[in-house]
């Protein structure tokens, strides 16, 4: 029914969904109810897409009536858009995102609002807006991984040709060259979103329907909601979906740490590399920043602050792991935590895409490092190999060149000619970003985005 002077007394009602005549304690309140609120604003258009998949499924088990699916639909169609365009909030006095939704509904439609719990606990209905929103989250990652895996494949090629010094211990080792290093990058991120990619799986699988976590004498069409949502298939027993929290968030959390840690590895060497002493590479000047005293310095910042905060990222998974590692079967208050920790880090790891990937389309490197005459023994395995193709063994050839680094008449060939799969020439970018795309394609983001798109046409 729509919404008329019945449905006032609901407009400021208590939402605590479990509430009935004692009221909590104000202060057992606040420490419970923590950061929840301000983390819920994370999940908002998720809880309502859950809602529309839900309510649609209770309808074709008569549960819900076509006219009552109809109304409710076209609230939660105008709730999602304050969500999607960030006017949705969370009332003073409202406990979380699922009551807010609620008393949105009930103040439109009375009595109609309050039969979308039917069917399902707050246990499985954060569950699924974790995962709806987790797998919205990691396929705008991974479109930010591959837009920077691009810049890395482009300045590989086309610096292919420039030598820079490997190292070692931090030593002078061989020659590398920018192609090398810019699609050593480049593949690091192919393998980490293999890895995400098996996250997304674990992910993109139904909760819905185990409510409180031992299912419901309802007869719900689990199967139903798992194809309106797009999800690959359920999370079959009602009690390991319910395992599933905290579980999901850890396993993601790994594969968000292993982006970080090919991040954080490039911020290291970008620092190093800009620095006076290396010289490597230089910033623009307006991608630095200087000092309060030292009118010289022009000082790497984005990357220094992207170590740091991909380093913290990768602490994400012994975090979770902490607080979840001992709890049994079930549901616990403890996992609340979890949201706090998880949510806001996918933000931190797409700025830090988003900066990095801005730095090093605009990157200068320096095409004549190995002139100076410091990295000459770069070249000493080079003289190496090359008596061994002449015939002398190698111990014998390694000793010989040896020798003559002690007398100081060392004399480098700096014509490198190395042919074989993945080195200075035959970087096997082609091959990288065929592998790359084949990862991609592994993912199911059209088949989501499809269903989510129907429930809201």
């Amino acid at each position: 029914m729509p919404a008329t002077a019945s449905s006032a007394r609901y407009t400021d009602m208590a939402q605590k969904l479990w509430e009935k005549n004692v009221q909590v304690d104000k202060e057992v309140e606040a420490f419970t109810v923590g950061k929840d609120r301000e983390m819920d604003l994370y999940l908002a258009k998720y809880d309502v897409l859950g809602s529309m998949a839900h309510i649609t499924m209770l309808e074709s088990i008569g549960l819900l009536t076509s006219e009552e699916h109809l109304l409710l639909m076209a609230e939660l169609k105008k709730i999602y858009a304050l969500a999607a365009n960030g006017s949705f909030v969370i009332e003073a006095g409202v406990e979380d995102v699922h009551s807010q939704v609620e008393l949105l509904l009930t103040r439109a439609l009375g009595d109609i609002g309050k039969k979308i719990h039917s069917g399902r606990s707050r246990n499985d209905q954060v569950l699924l807006d974790l995962k709806l929103f987790t797998r919205a989250e990691i396929q705008e990652l991974t479109d930010l991984v591959f837009q920077l895996f691009e810049v890395l494949i482009l300045q590989s090629n086309h610096y292919k040709d420039v030598l820079l010094p490997g190292y070692t211990h931090l030593q002078v080792a061989m020659p590398s060259s920018f192609g090398l290093w810019f699609g050593a990058y480049a593949e690091s991120l192919a393998d980490d979103l293999q890895l995400m990619q098996a996250a997304y799986k674990i992910c993109n699988r139904n909760p819905l329907g185990s409510a409180a976590g031992y299912g419901s004498s309802f007869p719900l069409n689990r199967q139903m909601t798992t194809d309106l949502l797009g999800f690959d298939s359920l999370d079959y027993n009602v009690v390991y979906a319910q395992m599933g929290r905290g579980k999901m968030e850890r396993i993601v959390a790994f594969a968000v740490a292993n982006i970080a840690a090919t991040l954080s590895k490039l911020a290291f060497d970008a620092c190093m590399f800009n620095s006076q002493n290396f010289s490597f590479i230089k910033l623009p000047d307006q991608f630095t920043t200087g000092s309060s005293i030292m009118p010289h310095k022009k000082n790497p910042d984005v990357f220094e602050l992207t170590r740091a905060k991909c380093n913290k990222l990768q602490g994400l998974p012994q975090q979770i792991s902490l607080i979840s590692n001992n709890l049994p079967s079930g549901y616990f208050r403890d996992l609340q935590i979890i949201k706090e920790l998880f949510l806001p880090a996918f933000d931190e790891l797409k700025d830090c895409l988003r900066m990095v990937t801005h730095m090093l389309r605009e990157v200068k490197v320096n095409e004549h490092i190995l002139d100076d005459e410091k990295y000459t023994l770069l070249f000493s395995v080079e003289e190496v190999n090359r008596l061994v193709l002449e015939g002398v063994p190698f111990r014998d050839a390694y000793k010989q060149v040896g020798l003559s680094i002690e007398a100081g008449n060392f004399v480098a060939d700096k014509n490198i000619r190395h042919t074989h799969e993945g080195s200075i020439g035959n970087l096997c970018n082609d091959e990288i970003s065929a592998l790359m795309q084949n990862i991609l394609d592994g993912f199911t983001f059209d088949k989501v985005n499809k269903a989510e798109q129907a429930l809201l046409a």
